[in-house]
């Protein structure tokens, strides 16, 4: 049996619950979903017990600050993007055992049980405190519901519970000039009692837990396993003290504390106690619909438990919810908690509220059959130690260069030369025949030999797997490729083929063994791929049923992955160039706001008084381009703007500063309302105004067009 270094009896592993407000982008792809899937593949490949769950995370301030924008309940919102994220995780290849919900009931019976159950042991500290109260809405304001000044950045559009700029976790009180999302006015303090998870009383255990890993006695995980920024994040949080953090809130959607507590009424849980708890009652209902006992996944100390997560979400997986499991006395703590960091877009920090993403179940209409090329160039750039970029031309790179050039290239030749010269059967050798192998082009190898280094490069892969380095198993599985491609390079076979008949015959024989081992290996990355590969081997399907572990056993023994005489079919072509027009078309698409997913998601303002034609005649509309911006000085909202219109450049002023930095949108193609009339505003006069759309959260985005036109152009 090959060496697999670990034997737990089964994994959990759970991806962070994607936010139902609203749809996938790469970031969302980067953080958890493709590092998950390729763990949960490559378990299975290794034969290896093992359930990946997630879901839709339905609850919390976000999905009802939306409802209450596009005028819908909350549960239309839930509905519309659960089933939008279920089906692109789907077409995507993502492959959980179960995509559940969290407005499912039995995920609030869970929820419940776990907090009747601290309750009744008495961890929680039942408190009256001072919270904000919108006067004019009549109802007390959860943390997502305030908006101010940061205290440590300045950032004005800072939430009551983090600031999304510098990243700082705060409480609403230390905003500074607090206002209400609901109505603008400045909320007023009040009394509410609300119980708090004391953190502080766990502080001690939880520091000892994640830096030794050790519990009551016990080695739960290796330290040295676990990633810096986990760690060094973690030990911010401890060393800074922790305090009473509130599970509860004043809301009208979510969890129902338990009834029969008394002050229950009104009250929900805080959503990152009943977020995580997702996993829980996710791998309830599997295990319901599968006839499985759930509790062996989550209370039996051999199940190894893996949470697949972004950065931002490390304090609640390795210190809230380690925190509430423990108290709770029957759950297993996380093995590891490989976090990833942020993916950037194009040299700037992804902003679904500008527009500024790459929407998965958008890209997919875009690049149907292309799955596979997004997996791998977000793998490839994946921030597992540190910040990373997408960026369009990496992307086409990716495509044109590695998977075009390197991997369907050696594939292609290796097939087509077969079908040349063996009519698709894999020839028979002299294992005593030499050839050039793939590492010294002057020094004669021979098959064993060859067979063997591939088999090491396997064992190199499976480790990166095993420790969370898919950048590194992705490279080393390309690596494969290129050797097969060098060995074919160096030997020329078809130069070769009627002076050295027996050279050939080895060379194409080790080429298809590599394809065979590819066809294997890329599976946790290019599941489509990895289809297409074993058809046109004529090999059985993979059912991701320890397909790997039997591979490297058979070549640890000796054995060809590809008998003599076995038939393959002829190659298609698993990808193919893609075009720079293509790709301009990518680009030109972002700072376009969110795609639009129902005809009536969004209620703007009420359509205003009918005016004659000849009235809208009059309006002279042009292109525009924007070559200067600067903050308007004692205007918090005003920017001055210099437009290139093509027959003239102008000054406007536009209120667009809340929305836009200026260096943002230097060089970004507007629309111009050209004849109106001079204004001055703040002793700069305005020559023209903007066109802007209001999204449906609130944030102004530019109109523009379509295409690329000349500045100047009239809109007709």
């Amino acid at each position: 049996m090959a060496d697999f270094f670990f034997q737990p009896k089964r994994y959990l592993i759970t991806s962070a619950l994607p936010y139902a407000n609203g749809p996938l982008h790469i970031g969302h792809l980067a953080g958890a979903y493709l590092a998950s899937d390729a763990y949960t593949r490559y378990l299975r490949l290794m034969g290896k017990e093992v359930v990946h769950v997630c879901g839709s995370d339905e609850h919390g301030a976000a999905i009802t600050i939306r409802a209450r924008k596009e005028g819908v309940s909350p549960q239309e919102i839930v509905d519309r993007y659960h089933t939008l994220i279920k089906e692109t995780f789907e077409r995507l290849g993502v492959s959980f055992d179960i995509y559940h919900r969290t407005s499912a009931p039995i995920h609030h019976e869970t929820s419940q049980e776990f907090f009747r159950n601290l309750y009744q042991k008495g961890e929680f500290v039942e408190q009256e405190t001072m919270q904000y109260f919108d006067e004019e809405a009549g109802q007390f304001l959860a943390d997502r519901y305030i908006m101010g000044t940061c205290p440590t950045c300045g950032n004005e559009e800072a939430y009551g519970d983090q600031c999304e700029k510098c990243g700082s976790t705060l409480s609403p009180e230390e905003l500074i000039n607090p206002r209400s999302t609901l109505t603008g006015s400045t909320p007023v303090l009040k009394p509410t009692k609300h119980w708090f998870l004391p953190l502080d009383k766990y502080a001690d255990w939880l520091k000892h837990w994640i830096n030794t890993g050790e519990l009551n006695g016990l080695q739960l995980h290796e330290p040295a396993d676990w990633k810096n920024h986990v760690v060094g994040q973690c030990n911010s949080w401890l060393d800074a003290g922790l305090h009473p953090r509130s599970m509860t809130r004043d809301l009208d959607w979510g969890v129902d504390v338990p009834p029969e507590i008394p002050g229950a009424e009104g009250k929900k849980l805080y959503v990152w106690m009943d977020a995580p708890i997702g996993y829980v009652s996710a791998t309830k209902a599997w295990a319901a619909d599968h006839g499985k006992d759930w509790k062996i996944y989550w209370q039996d100390p051999e199940t190894q438990l893996v949470h697949f997560i972004g950065k931002d979400n490390i304090v609640f997986h390795c210190l809230i919810f380690p925190a509430i499991l423990n108290a709770h006395g029957d759950y297993v703590l996380p093995k590891n908690v490989p976090a990833n960091q942020f993916m950037n877009l194009e040299g700037k920090k992804l902003s679904t509220s500008k527009g500024w993403a790459v929407w998965v179940h958008e890209y997919l209409d875009d690049f149907p059959g292309r799955e596979d090329v997004l997996r791998y160039t977000i793998v490839k750039n994946m921030p597992e130690q540190r910040d990373s970029e997408f960026t369009w031309k990496s992307f086409q790179d990716a495509n044109n260069n590695e998977l075009v050039g390197n991997l369907a290239n050696f594939i292609n030749r290796v097939l087509v030369l077969t079908h040349k010269f063996y009519q698709g059967e894999v020839p028979a050798f002299d294992p005593d025949e030499g050839f050039t192998g793939a590492f010294d082009p002057d020094w004669p190898s021979y098959h064993d030999s060859e067979m063997l280094l591939m088999f090491d490069h396997l064992q190199e892969v499976s480790r990166a797997l095993r420790e969370f380095e898919f950048r590194e198993a992705l490279k080393r599985i390309m690596e494969l490729s290129s050797m097969g491609n060098s060995i074919l390079q160096y030997n020329e076979p078809w130069k070769t083929i009627n002076d050295d008949p027996e050279s050939v015959k080895v060379v194409i024989n080790f080429s298809l063994q590599v394809v065979a081992a590819l066809s294997v290996v890329v599976r946790p990355f290019l599941p489509f791929t990895s289809d297409k590969m074993r058809t046109m081997l004529n090999m059985e399907p993979i059912k991701e049923s320890g397909e790997l572990v039997r591979m490297l056993d058979d070549l640890a023994e000796g054995l060809p992955l590809l008998a003599a005489g076995h038939y393959v079919e002829k190659p298609e072509h698993l990808f193919t160039r893609i075009d720079d027009k293509v790709i301009q078309e990518q680009v030109d698409k972002l700072n376009q706001p969110e795609t639009t997913l129902t005809e009536n998601e969004f209620s703007g303002e009420p359509v205003k008084e009918n005016i004659d034609y000849d009235l809208f005649s009059k309006m002279d509309i042009r292109t525009g381009t924007i070559l200067k911006a600067g903050y308007v000085p004692k205007a918090d909202k005003l920017l001055e703007l210099e437009v290139d219109l093509g027959f003239e450049k102008r000054t406007i002023v536009s209120g667009i500063a809340q929305h836009y930095k200026p260096e943002e949108i230097v060089g970004k193609a507007v629309l111009v309302l050209a004849n109106l009339s001079p204004r001055k505003l703040r002793g700069i006069v305005s020559n023209g105004m903007i066109l802007t759309a209001e999204d449906p959260e609130g944030n102004l985005v530019f109109v523009q067009p379509a295409t690329a036109v000349s500045p100047g152009s009239t809109v007709k």
